[in-house]
């Protein structure tokens, strides 16, 4: 019997890889990525051999897709921001039953979706820049497989993308893998327009969404989810929410209805290039 032994919401800020270089940001995000590291020391101490991650930078304009190869490998630079993030070397492996199990059990449900093994379908940086940091202090011989689900779902409702969550927990609970769900986007996400992005590198846009994620993760700490789903539509249509916040709605439908346990804050909120990131834990 399969198991969901941990889920949280993440951040994938570019900024993340930036901090590791030498130059005048070293060291900017290491609280977010001690927050990556500890995600994965728990998952990983409660026995986790996959790591399902729903990615808001694979934007799909139809359908549910689901990158389950068998093996990723590359370079990859960001073409939306290549000054933060160039020649990151990767290399996992995935696990194609289990992503192919998530796509029929989406498909009985009624959600078009496909689960591909196609070795030319790289992986986005919101797989890969978490991936990085959870990987760091893992054994060689004990990685996570990888399956990289697209969450910046263009034309896709909201509710639709909870129903998908609810699919995502059923597989799981069939299959025979212990694993690590994570939701990789931000809170809010108005970018910094460029005549501001240097000074912005640490704050958010707006103070009103600011004020609009501060109250979120209040709710999140409070355990009251049912009052955080019903604002969910209107939070990311006015807080520019990344790829429509499908990646929180999938999470939101893999915690199920009635969700009422307090989220564990692991990284605090903080603003990067005008958005607001966190790592938050959801105790399963």
């Amino acid at each position: 019997m399969g198991e969901i032994v941990l889920a949280a919401k993440i951040t994938h800020v570019p900024s993340m890889y930036l901090s590791e270089q030498p130059g005048p940001h070293q060291g900017c995000r290491a609280e977010a990525i001690a927050g990556h590291k500890e995600i994965a020391r728990r998952a990983r101490a409660l026995g986790a051999d996959v790591a399902v991650v729903f990615d808001t930078h694979w934007l799909v304009n139809s359908g549910y897709h689901i990158n389950c190869g068998d093996h990723f490998e590359g370079l990859y630079t960001s073409n939306e921001l290549p000054h933060f993030i160039q020649n990151m070397a990767y290399q996992y492996i995935g696990c194609p039953d289990l992503g192919n199990a998530i796509a029929e059990h989406a498909n009985r449900s009624d959600i078009r979706t496909m689960a591909h093994n196609i070795q030319s379908l790289k992986l986005e940086y919101g797989t890969l820049v978490p991936m990085r940091y959870m990987h760091m202090d893992v054994p060689d011989e004990q990685p996570f497989k990888v399956i990289s689900i697209a969450a910046w779902d263009a034309w896709h409702d909201l509710n639709d993308s909870i129903r998908f969550g609810g699919a995502v927990r059923r597989a799981i609970e069939e299959s025979d893998f212990k694993v690590m769900v994570l939701a990789s986007g931000s809170l809010s996400h108005r970018f910094s327009d460029n005549v501001n992005a240097l000074e912005n590198l640490h704050r958010w846009t707006r103070e009103f969404d600011r004020q609009m994620d501060m109250r979120v993760v209040e709710l999140w700490r409070e355990g009251r989810f049912d009052e955080f789903r019903a604002m969910l539509p209107e939070y990311a249509q006015h807080c520019y929410g990344e790829g429509g916040m499908h990646d929180t709605a999938m999470l939101m439908g893999l915690l199920g209805e009635g969700y009422d346990r307090p989220a564990e804050i692991l990284t605090a909120p903080f603003g990067s290039s005008g958005t607001g990131q966190i790592n938050a834990i959801f105790p399963m």
